[in-house]
């Protein structure tokens, strides 16, 4: 089984970067009528990291640190925390809190939590951190979001042209269809056909197939069905959106893939080959340098594979 973090971290990111408001507006309605979004909003990537390095707290997943404006006016920054299936439940809510203290104490900034919940197990929702002692109380809660809740809301997600509304069916149909391949790719297909048929502008269109090509990932065999059958739909309403664009998903799965075997084998380092391997567009010679990350022992030996093909 893959493991979610690397499922499903990076497309998140993308996504809540790509259409921040969409996401406030889809998840927190009440905090996206608070915040003038006319004066725009600007995101903290270097000050969250320094706020993660002092608390001693190391790599978390999906964090976002966002400076708004409220309606009256007021400077205000906003937390996003995703976790998609944490490993350390038991001290999500101290976490959040941490994060809470860290950022007001360091920025003396009004901090709002917010947490979105992508995990499999439907009891885990923690909302709250506090403790008391001696007479003193200190007392924290913050909204938090289950996606696993929206499978009860179907419709209402096929309904809705909110981007987020792809992003959440993708998310629970990739976890629904882990084992059954299959029936993903049929899934994938109906997902991908939907962005159409809701009338998506074509970066849209873009954007958020990438997501769900990210999440959605097939074997090859599958995934070459896919892109058939697809290639046949933008024919058909003669908007080739998808199909022109130039990495093919068999070609990104497979680099995808790559990516992942090179930094499990070889760690950072292994990494640095990506923007060499990359620039290749032989799927033959991509699929002989993922099976090859099996049986090298060095990341020179790997290089072999393709540089001598290309010198030839």
């Amino acid at each position: 089984m893959n493991n979610p973090q690397t499922e499903f971290d990076t497309p998140w990111k993308d996504i809540l970067q790509q259409y921040f408001e969409d996401f406030i507006l889809f998840f927190f309605p009440q905090a996206h009528s608070e915040i003038s979004w006319s004066r725009g909003f600007e995101f903290l990537d270097k000050e969250l990291q320094q706020v993660v390095r002092d608390a001693e707290l190391g790599r978390r997943l999906v964090d976002k640190l966002v400076k708004i404006y409220r309606t009256g006016g007021e400077e205000a920054w906003v937390l996003i925390h995703v976790e998609i299936q944490s490993q350390e439940e038991s001290d999500f809510a101290e976490r959040m809190f941490v994060y809470n203290y860290r950022i007001y104490d360091r920025y003396k900034r009004s901090v709002a939590s917010l947490a979105v919940l992508g995990d499999e197990r439907a009891s885990w929702r923690p909302n709250q951190f506090g403790y008391q002692l001696f007479g003193c109380e200190v007392g924290f809660k913050f909204p938090v979001v289950k996606l696993l809740d929206y499978q009860e809301q179907w419709s209402e997600l096929e309904a809705s042209r909110n981007p987020f509304a792809t992003v959440v069916m993708a998310h629970l149909k990739a976890i629904e269809t882990r084992n059954n391949r299959p029936l993903r790719k049929q899934w994938k297909l109906t997902l991908t056909k939907r962005l159409y048929e809701q009338g998506f502008s074509r970066e849209d269109v873009i954007n958020l197939f990438r997501f769900i090509d990210w999440v959605m990932s097939l074997p090859l065999e599958l995934e070459q069905e896919f892109q058939q059958e697809l290639s046949q739909y933008e024919e058909e309403r003669r908007m080739p959106y998808i199909t022109s664009i130039e990495r093919s998903g068999i070609r990104q799965g497979l680099l995808k893939g790559i990516s992942l075997g090179l930094k499990l084998k070889f760690g950072e380092s292994g990494l640095n080959l990506l923007p060499e391997i990359s620039s290749l567009n032989d799927i033959n010679l991509l699929e002989a340098i993922l099976e090859g990350l099996e049986t090298v022992s060095t990341v020179e030996e790997l290089r072999q594979i393709y540089h001598n093909t290309t010198t030839e």
